[in-house]
């Protein structure tokens, strides 16, 4: 029997069981018209790299499927009847990969190793003694060039006020 490896993707505001109802609905479809499920992989809720149909998010699911190409049309039939299905993909593989896919052992490996590295280069840098020391020269000298200015206009407040 030939092998396939399908991919789709259903909805953002489906809950987590509706997707889990969905996949277990085409995988009896499946086994109805011939075919068997060999696997299947819910990969969760991702980021779209795109909106499609006003999405930004889907479920993602996965199915190893050994069967006829004619569970594979209605399989796929029904996915493009379904509103809740937004994108599906089919291919024709020559094997299964063995164990976890991809996606499963990079499992948000992705999107969290960006938000570790997102402040890394503050942990590891060195103080910086000599910008320090500059903000303080910097601080001081606005203060020293200021009070000749406060000091020559009290003087003048006070020549005025003694003068009339």
């Amino acid at each position: 029997m030939p092998l396939y490896e399908s991919v789709f993707i259903v909805r953002q505001d489906v809950s987590d069981q509706h997707v889990e109802g969905l996949a277990e609905r085409y995988s009896e479809m499946i086994t109805e018209n011939g075919g068997e499920v060999a696997k299947s992989e819910y990969w969760g809720l991702k980021n779209l790299a795109y909106r499609v149909s006003k999405n930004r998010k889907g479920h993602y699911m996965m199915f190893n499927i050994k069967g006829p190409s004619g569970a594979i049309d209605e399989f796929e039939r029904n996915m493009r009847l379904s509103e809740d299905v937004l994108r599906y993909m089919t291919i024709r593989v020559d094997e299964f990969e063995e164990g976890p896919s991809a996606m499963m052992r990079n499992r948000g490996g992705r999107d969290e190793g960006r938000r570790d590295d997102r402040h890394r280069d503050r942990d590891r840098r060195p103080d910086r003694p000599a910008e320090r020391e500059n903000t303080e020269k910097s601080a001081t000298s606005a203060t020293t060039t200021a009070e000749p200015v406060v000091a020559a206009a009290a003087a003048a407040g006070d020549d005025e006020g003694t003068g009339s």
